[in-house]
């Protein structure tokens, strides 16, 4: 039976995207997941219900997760569902990225307390309710994970992404000419060649 292949997008992003991804395990069913919701509590049981259901009897179900994507599936529970996980561009401290949104918005936690929300210029809201959360569900994180990251992702500094690392002891891969999102011909190229390469040595 072919390995699973599961796909879960960022923001912004749609399953269809896993087509990408299709070339780079063609021995293996590549799928991409569905899901609608923006908070981490209600993305993760879609996510988590998902998986369930994708994986049935299957033995090895390989995870690809982008941004916030990666964040979500940290939440849901499945990590005894996955063998291996490649995350690109994770979010992996969501209060530090919250506290710096507020911080580039101009507002303090005083004030998203009392407003409960507040929309930014970004289009993303700041939400008191989503700080709460992350701040009384730290990420827990213990599957055989491989991270590529940029240099000049603009969303998640380097350090967070090391520190991140330094506690899951995950391998990490950095593009120094890398974005947030990977997606120029020459970043493109480089995400294909790191999951190849990771394959390889696996």
């Amino acid at each position: 039976m072919k390995d699973l292949v599961v796909y879960v997008h960022g923001k912004g992003g749609d399953a269809e995207e896993s087509e990408h991804y299709r070339p780079l395990f063609p021995d293996d069913e590549v799928v991409g997941l569905v899901y609608r919701a923006s908070t981490p509590w209600e993305a993760g049981k879609e996510i988590h219900d998902a998986v369930v259901k994708l994986k049935g009897g299957r033995k090895d179900l390989i995870l690809i997760a982008n941004s916030v994507g990666a964040f979500f599936c940290m939440n849901a529970e499945i990590e005894e569902l996955i063998r291996k996980a490649y995350f690109v561009s994770p979010i992996v401290d969501m209060e530090k990225l919250i506290r710096d949104m507020m911080a580039w918005a101009g507002t303090t936690e005083e004030e998203l307390q009392r407003k409960g929300t507040i929309p930014t210029e970004s289009g993303d809201d700041l939400s008191w309710d989503y700080l709460c959360y992350v701040r009384r569900r730290p990420v827990k994180w213990d599957v055989s994970t491989e991270i590529l990251c940029g240099r000049q992702d603009r969303l998640v500094s380097f350090e967070t992404i090391e520190a991140f690392v330094k506690k899951t002891r995950a391998g990490l891969t950095v593009m120094n000419d890398g974005e947030h999102w990977f997606h120029t011909e020459e970043q493109t190229r480089f995400l294909d060649d790191w999951i190849r390469n990771k394959q390889r040595d696996a």
